[in-house]
């Protein structure tokens, strides 16, 4: 199965109904490693097609959303980490040796021990944490306890300054887009040469704007959307061309364009 948890972690969970559960730890690694790179978007397009299969009709997004106590799709901070959790009648000794060794690298393994029962009439289960063993669990959380000072030092030299933009609040992304689709609405270029003309290519390191096509072959080889992709985000020129405008705005970039944005009459202020 595949879950996620209150800090946006994927959880893939192996179930076993052997005795020894063998196996069951590499396979859940090579789970582990192909969900791993899973994006917000796509894990909703998963989660979706799962509600419509059992024909319930939520919405995939917004119950991500909400569980995650988000306003908005924060790709940077989604899936950083996947947890797997091993669930069996029993654990063998070759497979419990392997998973707290792989725990002292830093995975975060629990082996979860069910055990059945029945008692006047009525099936019981006894659930049990294996490993980490209660007695060993302060040594595993100072070993997780380094690692999580180090994610926790890189997730802190994350900006997450927000604008003020014909007075709505932007993130960086946001702004970018609703800047230049102002602009394209005033302006109406005819051209990728008029919309350099406003936005030069200088104003973030790379290409600014490049066809659909490319944007959507992008994304088809790396699964990441890289440049805004959605049907009211296209722009769409006089001369044919259809292009898409990047996504990647951060630290390194969004000053730049922010101040050839000013130059060239927006009102733009920095919030937060």
């Amino acid at each position: 199965m595949l879950a996620i948890d209150k800090q946006s972690n994927l959880v893939v969970i192996e179930l076993k109904r052997s005795e020894t559960g063998e196996h069951m730890d590499l396979q859940a690694l090579r789970y582990a490693a192909l969900i791993s790179t899973l994006t917000f978007k796509k894990t909703v397009e998963v989660y979706q097609k799962h509600l419509s299969s059992n024909e319930v009709q939520e919405d995939a997004e917004t119950n991500l959303l909400e569980f995650l106590g988000w306003g908005e799709p924060q790709e940077d901070d989604f899936a950083t980490d996947v947890r797997i959790i091993l669930v069996s009648a029993d654990f063998s000794k070759e497979l419990t040796t392997s998973v707290m060794w792989l725990n002292e690298r830093n995975l975060d393994i629990r082996c979860v021990r069910l055990s059945p029962y029945k008692f006047e009439g009525k099936a019981l289960v006894n659930v049990e944490q294996v490993i980490p063993l209660p007695e060993a669990q302060s040594y595993q959380i100072k070993i997780r306890k380094k690692s999580e000072e180090r994610r926790e030092a890189k997730r802190s030299q994350r900006d997450y300054t927000r604008y003020e933009f014909d007075s709505k609040s932007f993130n960086k992304r946001k702004l970018v887009l609703a800047v230049v689709m102002s602009w394209i609405t005033s302006n109406s270029p005819n051209s990728m040469s008029d919309l350099l003309s406003a936005f030069p290519q200088e104003t973030r390191k790379g290409s600014m704007f490049i066809p659909v096509t490319e944007a959507k072959d992008i994304y088809e080889r790396q699964g990441i959307s890289r440049h805004f992709l959605g049907d009211d985000e296209l722009i769409n020129l006089p001369d044919g061309s259809r292009l898409a405008l990047s996504n990647q705005w951060g630290k390194g970039n969004i000053e730049t364009f922010v101040t050839q944005a000013k130059k060239l009459g927006f009102e733009i202020e920095e919030t937060t």
